[in-house]
């Protein structure tokens, strides 16, 4: 399915485009980011939206502009006073008139005498800019615009205002932006016409014209019916993808599984505590998605210490009662090995083959595994990516676990199935995740949810405190240590940062060590695999009773005699890291505290954060508090992870749309899954459109 030739207008290269030359070219290439090896095209500069207006509406007469305002005068003009020469600071004046007053325009550093010939004396200019003083005398200080009278229509009467960056100007940017509105294509509608009457909504080809070249200031707001129409469009083509991605899990039949229910008993019988009703349900839901001839793909959310693991252990025990392998995959070695020693020893108890494979292990280590597994001897691995290289060989691989979802794209998670002919997939994290990203990322797949904690977890006391009482907290953790507490301290870098104001873990460490000496340790991202384990291993033993960390301890680490977490400079961490670096603490028997330090001056968004996080240890909630804290930005560590931004739609206004756009594309793909005929044709434009032609391939006949 090759892309609409309608849309050909839309995919041309900048470069092809009047005025625009190899420099300009490359500069926008860059600035859209496009991928390697290939340039921007004028689909780029459609979708770069306004990040505001300026209203030129206000056509008044000299006496009727005041201060601060913009405005549009129609002048006449009367003499020049051009610098003395040698004198460049000093500004050109030109002196203008209308029948209602006098007024200055003023311009610095104007030289070639192009004032003059933009404003010659005599004739009458339509000038629009904004008013100020001096010495009390009404004046423009560099005009936005100098128009002819009879070229006033070219005059931007709302003008649209775009994010730049340097070496870009508003004027090329708004002059290629007209070009490309003008020869926008008109293109067949996708929307179900319940939806576009039930809001009113334009077309698409409309809808960017009144977003572009707005006639009043109403029609550029986020919440116009242009804009609306333009967000929903940005969230179906994200939901059409998702249902496209589950067709092509499903279409790639499951095996239907069938259980004796010998093991999962003996790996209930091996858990020192009882399950949570919400763990019974996931494992159940879990259990029905196995016994399906479907594939499963189901997402496990489940707050931090919500027992997400156990879930996953007793998925990979039915699933090894059926006669097929587990894998569990883990996006670091650390959180890899945490995975396993949680595991082993329930494994073992209930004589089910465990083991560990990561990159870094050593050849002869990892022979017998590899060998364990290509002949099914081994029912369960745990691992990072390394279980899916090739060179890694499964006999029946029944099942993918996939923790901390939210590092790994839809495409991903169709790759990862592929080293099993029928894999059942699960995944999960520790990240709350709200339902608008729920609905934004995960739409192709079934949603479980732990809310409860397991029984026995402690409370967290959350205290909030100025860094200027450094000292306090040191002798209160001196005496807390000494009572045989242990203590985590995180700091935001790894070492000393010339442009940030920030204490470093290597700093704190040096400092800790005069007051803790050989009680206190160090661990972060750049050490080895190796020294990570070990000084893990040390806390973990209590051989240390400190440990200075950055957030490489954020997920995964469980070491229940550690009640004490102090993070330094707080405001510097998002919600979701504050919450899960809290979650490090409160697994053991006794009550645990956690500390945020904060350097002043704290901005409003900052406070709201650290006041959140005092205020609730509900995930859930504090995940929706992100949302609307950060607006559209990286909740889920999407910049990273290459999973969809957005252009178009703004979450904090439009967040509502997704629900319409997450059922209408359900519906539209239900009744026609091939894409095929008129509906599907525009639809197929939707994707392309929208950058989302990869899943096009994926597409099923009918």
């Amino acid at each position: 399915m090759s892309r609409p030739s309608t849309l050909d207008p839309l995919f041309r290269s900048l470069q092809s485009i009047k005025g625009v030359g190899p420099q300009l070219a490359a500069l926008l290439t860059r600035y859209f980011g496009a991928p390697e090896g290939q340039e921007a095209i004028a689909l780029d500069i459609l979708t770069h939206m306004p990040s505001g207006v300026i209203d030129r509406s206000r056509q008044v007469g000299i006496a009727e502009a005041y201060l601060n305002q913009v405005v549009t005068l129609l002048l006449h003009v009367d003499h020049h006073q051009p610098p003395p020469r040698g004198k460049p600071h000093v500004p050109h004046r030109v002196f203008a008139h209308d029948e209602t007053g006098e007024i200055q325009l003023v311009f610095f550093r104007a030289q070639g005498g192009w004032v003059e010939k933009a404003l010659p004396v005599g004739e009458q200019r339509y000038v629009s800019g904004k008013i100020d003083f001096f010495n009390g005398e009404k004046q423009i200080t560099h005009p936005d615009y100098v128009v002819e009278v009879d070229k006033f229509a070219s005059l931007p009467l709302v003008e649209p205002v775009y994010p730049l960056t340097q070496g870009l100007s508003s004027k090329a940017l708004t002059k290629l932006t007209r070009q490309i509105v003008d020869a926008m294509p008109d293109l067949p509608e996708w929307i179900p016409p319940a939806t576009l009457s039930f809001f009113n909504w334009p077309t698409f080809a409309d809808a960017m014209r009144s977003v572009h070249t707005p006639t009043n200031p109403a029609e550029a707001e986020l919440w116009a019916p242009a804009r609306m129409r333009l967000a929903y469009d940005e969230y179906l083509a994200g939901q059409l993808t998702l249902q496209i991605v589950r067709s092509t899990m499903v279409a790639a039949r499951g095996i239907a599984r069938t259980f004796t229910g010998e093991i999962t008993d003996r790996v209930l019988s091996t858990l020192p505590f009882a399950l949570t009703a919400g763990q019974e349900q996931a494992i159940a839901e879990i259990r029905a998605d196995l016994a399906s001839s479907d594939r499963m793909s189901r997402l496990l959310q489940g707050d931090v210490g919500a027992g997400k693991t156990v879930v996953a252990l007793m998925a990979m025990a039915a699933m090894v009662e059926s006669g097929a392998q587990s894998a569990m995959m883990a996006p670091t070695e650390l959180l890899a090995s945490q995975h396993y020693k949680t595991l082993k020893p329930l494994c073992d108890a209930a004589g089910l083959g465990c083991v560990l494979l990561t990159g870094k292990m050593p050849a002869a280590e990892r022979r017998p595994i590899l060998a364990g597994l290509a002949s099914g001897e081994i029912s369960i691995a745990v691992g990072t990516h390394a279980l899916f290289q090739t060179g890694v060989a499964f006999n029946d691989l029944g099942l993918t676990v996939v923790d901390e979802q939210h590092r790994f794209g839809v495409h991903q998670r169709l790759a990862l199935s592929d080293k099993g002919r029928h894999t059942d997939l699960l995944v999960m994290t520790a990240t709350p995740i709200p339902r608008t990203l729920v609905l934004t990322h995960f739409g192709d797949m079934e949603v479980s949810i732990l809310r409860e904690k397991p029984k026995g977890r402690q409370p967290i006391d959350t205290a909030v405190l100025s860094i200027g009482d450094y000292s306090r907290v040191i002798a209160r953790l001196k005496a807390r240590i000494a009572d045989g507490a242990q203590a985590f301290w995180v700091c935001p870098l790894v070492e000393e940062s010339e442009h940030l104001d920030v204490v470093s873990a290597e700093d704190r460490f040096a400092e800790l060590q005069k007051v803790f000496g050989d009680q206190v340790a160090l661990i972060h991202g750049r050490m080895g695999a190796a020294a990570k384990q070990d000084t893990m291993q040390r806390f973990s033993a209590n051989a240390v009773q400190l440990l200075v960390a950055t957030t490489v301890i954020e997920v995964g680490v469980d070491v229940p005699n550690a009640s004490i977490m102090i993070i330094e400079h707080a405001e510097r961490f998002g919600l979701a890291q504050l919450h899960q670096l809290r979650g490090r603490v409160g697994r053991g028997a006794q009550r645990s505290a956690c500390l945020l330090l904060y350097k002043d001056p704290l901005s409003e968004t900052a406070k709201a954060r650290l006041e959140t996080i005092k205020g609730t240890e509900d995930g859930f909630e504090i995940a929706e508090r992100d949302l609307e804290l950060r607006g559209q930005g990286d909740v889920l560590g999407t910049r990273q992870s290459g999973m969809p931004g957005y252009h178009l739609a703004v979450p904090d206004v439009h967040r509502h749309l997704l629900d319409y756009a997450h059922d209408d594309a359900k519906a539209a793909f239900a009744a026609n899954p091939g894409l095929a005929g008129g509906d599907g044709a525009a639809l197929q434009t939707l994707l392309y459109l929208f950058r989302k032609d990869l899943a096009i391939p994926l597409i099923r006949a009918g």
